[in-house]
């Protein structure tokens, strides 16, 4: 059931109506036409703009058609008025009967309620974290990791089918660097004294890792020059540093679907291939980059290289992909990358990247859209920096890492539940504070508390009523009872934000903003806990009633807001409490 769907779908049916009667004429394009909560609640229950954006394509005054509109509308036994305002504004107020019947809907339906079925299978991946493989993952990469795994859970429940994608980043040089720094904890761990040079890995995490090689090779590897243990070493480091990262998003709650390695594309002519392609349409090509504003002459090198013509594209200028030695720049192998993703079939594609990586999003958006034709989008969210806060004061230490706070260091403080709803209270593209005293608060002024609390409360009032008055508070009992004694405003306006629910879960997945969840969760709550304060001082619009059958009419409302909160919690990856600790 989704009342704001249905609105829209009468709206539509009035237009239809007003079309075949010729107040309207005919080829009139829909699709821009809302129903949506008004701006002011006190103008109505909902509005629709269907008067002012088919204004000028009827050629006829925004309140014409508005009037005209109204009065189809108000013919529904479900609109108690309809009424313009202003140019061509059209509120709308619903029966009371049309509320009292959605927390038996929402029970029937459980946590299906608000699942819809707008992606229709289209086939999305969502590749984040995609942390060098060189040591455990910092607090930005939670953070990336949360927003990317509820951006997944999110679009699977709006009914796309998802898969959830890290790129392992072990082709490059760094990869070498963690390779030489574990062969010095191996060293280290037969009893040499060993000094970590300026850019090589310090941490303490890669003493067992130099152990483990030790179990595995023994002294082979002491003394020997480093052609002879890079190799191997390096494949060894890798597969530890991916043993630990996947451990270590586990303990957030985070598992992958297929993990990508950039190391398979060299040497499989796979970034040969698709270069060599680009270059038969035109687009990539031998040539010099002008030089930038502001270097002088003697500070730049003009070279020709192989260049993308990413400025087709919309980009400030053209990327290189291979280098005049023959090399590949970064870029070539993320141009292969690319492009089997759109190989693989997807419909859409969406990347979590971290806010330093803001000058890549222009290229690759450019490129996808030539390998694709223009058929797969891509679209990239930058997660901006999370300040790190306790007892006020900025919080940076890490034994572990040696400079930064873990992503296991936040979980075992805070715990995962808590980690992953604060990461998501502000969107991904604005800095984040995270207050380790602040986060784990019992106030409302925590919305991870508040939101927790009230499913809690729901919880222990089911619990007291069976305990008190021996009632059924399961959801079909419930949702079998007269619901028209819920008329009190305080009521009925928990009502009005269940009934947001499906409407929110769409426009969240439709801009691929999942931080619309946890905001909505944290406005539910307001309303469950309002509706709660207020029956400290009015007695029947308490939950407990004198009355068994009067006690199930006020908890199926609570119980129905609870089944939203765990839903919503559910896409967020948290797991809603039964009582609070």
């Amino acid at each position: 059931m989704n009342l704001f769907a249905d609105i829209r779908a009468l709206v539509l049916d009035a237009i239809a109506q007003l079309t075949r009667e010729g107040v309207l004429p005919e080829g009139l394009n829909t699709d821009p036409v809302t129903t949506e909560p008004p701006r002011d609640p006190l103008h109505g229950d909902m509005a629709t703009n269907a008067a002012m954006v088919l204004a000028k394509p009827a050629k006829a005054k925004p309140r014409d058609i508005a009037e005209a509109l109204a009065a189809k509308l108000a013919a529904d036994d479900r609109i108690a008025s309809a009424d313009v305002a202003g140019p061509g504004f059209l509120n709308l107020r619903l029966e009371q009967t049309v509320w009292q019947k959605l927390p038996g809907a929402i029970l029937t339906a459980g946590t299906e309620y608000g699942r819809s079925a707008m992606g229709q299978g289209e086939k999305v991946n969502v590749e984040y974290v995609s942390a060098n493989p060189t040591g455990p993952m910092h607090v930005g990469h939670a953070r990336g990791a949360i927003v990317g795994d509820a951006m997944a859970g999110l679009l699977a429940y709006a009914g796309y089918d998802v898969t959830r994608e890290y790129y392992i980043n072990d082709g490059g040089a760094q990869v070498d660097v963690l390779a030489r720094s574990v062969y010095l904890r191996y060293l280290e761990a037969h009893g040499q004294e060993v000094e970590f040079a300026d850019g090589t890995y310090p941490g303490d995490y890669l003493v067992p890792v130099g152990e483990a090689l030790k179990a595995k090779v023994g002294d082979a590897y002491v003394g020997a020059d480093e052609s002879v243990w890079l190799a191997d070493v390096r494949v060894f480091a890798t597969e530890a540093m991916m043993d630990l990262i996947r451990d270590d998003l586990a303990a957030l709650g985070v598992r992958m679907d297929y993990f990508f390695s950039e190391k398979s594309l060299y040497g499989t002519g796979r970034i040969e291939e698709i270069i060599d392609r680009l270059k038969e349409m035109g687009l990539v090509y031998w040539g010099t980059l002008p030089k930038p504003k502001g270097k002088a002459d003697e500070d730049w090198e003009e070279r020709e290289q192989w260049l993308f013509k990413s400025t087709d594209f919309g980009d400030d200028e053209d990327r290189p992909v291979a280098k005049a030695d023959g090399s590949w720049a970064y870029f070539a192998p993320d141009i292969a990358y690319h492009y089997d993703k759109v190989q693989r079939g997807y419909d859409l594609l969406i990347n979590i990247f971290g806010a330093d990586h803001g000058g890549y999003v222009k290229r690759l958006k450019a490129v996808v859209k030539a390998l694709s034709e223009d058929r797969v989008p891509l679209d990239i969210k930058l997660i901006q920096l999370v300040k790190l806060f306790k007892n006020g004061e900025p919080f940076k230490m890490s034994k572990r890492a040696g400079t930064f706070i873990t992503l296991r260091d936040l979980v075992d403080m805070v715990g995962p539940d808590v980690a992953r709803f604060h990461m998501l209270t502000r969107k991904s593209d604005a800095p984040l504070d995270f207050d380790f005293d602040k986060v784990v608060e019992q106030s409302k002024e925590n919305p991870v508390f508040y939101v927790q609390y009230a499913h809690a409360r729901i919880c222990s009032v089911l619990r007291k009523a069976v305990a008190e008055q021996n009632v059924a508070v399961d959801d079909a009992t419930l949702a079998a009872q007269d619901l028209s004694g819920l008329s009190d405003p305080a009521e009925l306006a928990l009502v009005g934000k269940l009934a947001e629910w499906p409407r929110l879960v769409e426009i969240a997945a439709r801009t691929h903003e999942p931080h619309r969840i946890a905001t909505y969760l944290s406005e539910l709550a307001a309303e469950l806990h309002g509706l709660w304060n207020a029956g400290n001082d009015r007695p029947e619009l308490r939950f407990i009633q004198a009355t068994p059958e009067a006690t199930q009419a006020k908890i199926a409302l609570a119980r129905a807001t609870a089944v939203v909160i765990s839903a919503g919690l559910g896409i967020l990856g948290v797991t809603p409490v039964e009582e609070m600790r």
